[in-house]
């Protein structure tokens, strides 16, 4: 039997290669979106099963607004119905579910179905899932200053109070452990202004797998490799 996986407690996943998968089938991109939103429900059991406690998916980012306006829709219609799914889901997997990001851009009735998911799902003890929607790292640090200046000229924070913590508290990820592994489909090896903030000491995976394709056993192998970078740089990280 192999050494027993130590799990990180939270993976981030930027779900890259939807539109590249459905064209290789010779479909439209809309088709790999809906595809990649199951594999989205799969990943969700799968982490919970295995041990992991927080997965964060970047859905949505502000830079997604400049793709073509039918596929914008198709993507926003496709959030709708993820939406129900997602609720039925964490009900039944006691998930607790949060959105991150920018939501005055979003549709009334969509921001309304996501104050209607967290709040039914807050109190779960399941996963932590967090869906990133309209989410841009460099947003969420400014939106982030823009309150904690207002905290200042209301005199409820002094300029000498500033911590690390303190910008951490003001973030859309307020409250959750900064992420362990980042795992990034489709082999493009950037961040493109995913959690800025939070992944400062995070381990980066990169796989060529596209994201309708990513299985529990690709999440294994992430994890794995985190597991081999935790025993070459022993004792540097906090459990």
């Amino acid at each position: 039997m192999g050494e027993e996986l130590k799990m990180p407690r939270h993976v981030a996943i930027i779900l890259d290669g939807n539109g590249r998968w459905a064209k290789s089938k010779g479909m439209p991109r809309n088709y790999g979106h809906v595809q990649g939103a199951k594999t989205v429900e799969a990943i969700c059991e799968d982490a919970y099963r295995m041990g992991i406690q927080y997965l964060t998916v970047y859905a949505f980012s502000t830079e997604n607004w400049n793709r073509p306006q039918d596929e914008v829709e198709a993507l926003m219609k496709l959030l709708r119905n993820y939406m129900k799914t997602c609720l039925k889901t964490a009900k039944k997997n006691r998930m607790c579910v949060r959105v991150l990001g920018e939501k005055s851009r979003l549709d009334a009735d969509i921001r309304s179905r996501i104050m209607e998911l967290e709040e039914a799902t807050k109190f779960n003890d399941g996963l932590h899932f967090q869906i990133a929607i309209n989410y841009g790292g460099r947003d969420e640090i400014v939106r982030a200053s823009r309150k904690m200046a207002e905290a200042v000229v209301q005199g409820k924070l002094s300029p000498e109070e500033i911590t690390e913590e303190t910008i951490s508290g003001f973030l859309d990820t307020a409250g959750i452990p900064e992420p362990d592994l980042l795992i990034r489909t489709c082999n493009e090896q950037r961040i493109s202004n995913f959690l800025l903030w939070q992944l400062a000491y995070t381990e980066f995976y990169f796989t060529p797998v596209l994201w309708p394709d990513f299985t529990k056993e690709e999440l294994r192998k992430a994890v794995e490799a985190y597991n081999h970078r935790e025993r070459k740089y022993g004792g540097l990280r906090e459990s």
